[in-house]
């Protein structure tokens, strides 16, 4: 029940969710107390949902975020898990949530650009099926062929490296090791001389406004709540 709440109209509780989740085969009493500690906020927060509310636009913008070994203080260091990164995203359509997603990197990062590039690299993925029904979307109401809508993409990074890789598309010594999986994108991403036809604009964002924060690790009182007023209304 948890999930589907997490997953359709409260992101702030998807990372919890998320991380008492994966002892669902293996739990224990303190996974029982996390469970029933998330269900306590649900009831001290029943007003604070999503708001849905469009700004009146088409845009799709999309804040990634990432969580370099976040679990190495947290689970016990012999576990492989411990070392495990996580990413996490934001898909908004017209100002509202549309979809959002956290989870664990399966691979081990090796820095804290490898994992938030992984995580860029995930929203992309998304943001383009997405991008392409909502244009088919448009065209089937006719939208298209009287008001010519602009679908702008924008992606939020808040990670100077990964911003700067996925906008300069220059690779050096220290980031051969990406996979090429990771780089599929760049010929989608603006750039005034480069490539002016790309529809994909990656903006740098300030950590402190960054919307897919909550997602990826636990906050403070006062963050999480600055945060959740931003994605949920």
């Amino acid at each position: 029940m948890l999930l589907y709440v997490s997953n359709n109209t409260r992101p702030d509780i998807t990372f919890a969710v998320s991380q008492v989740a994966r002892f669902t085969a293996n739990s224990k009493k303190s996974h029982a107390t996390a469970v029933k500690t998330i269900v306590r906020y649900l009831l001290r927060t029943r007003t604070k949902g999503l708001i849905v509310k469009s700004d009146r636009t088409y845009d799709l913008d999309t804040w990634v975020d990432a969580d370099f070994a976040g679990l190495y203080t947290q689970e016990p260091p012999e576990s492989p898990m411990s070392v495990k990164s996580r990413y996490a995203y934001i898909i908004r359509f017209g100002g509202m949530p549309l979809v959002w997603k956290t989870q664990l990197i399966s691979e081990n990062c090796l820095s804290t650009l490898h994992s938030e590039y992984v995580g860029l690299s995930n929203a992309v993925r998304n943001l383009i099926p997405i991008r392409s029904l909502v244009l088919d979307t448009l065209e089937q109401l006719g939208l298209t062929a009287n008001s010519k809508p602009t679908i702008r993409c924008k992606v939020f990074e808040d990670n100077q490296g990964a911003y700067l890789l996925a906008v300069n598309q220059k690779l050096s010594p220290r980031t051969k090791y990406f996979w090429v999986k990771y780089h599929f994108f760049w010929s989608l991403v603006y750039h005034k001389g480069r490539n002016p036809r790309g529809w994909l604009i990656i903006e740098k964002c300030d950590t402190k406004l960054m919307n897919a924060d909550y997602l990826t690790k636990g906050l403070t009182r006062e963050l999480l709540e600055a945060n959740r007023k931003r994605v949920q209304g």
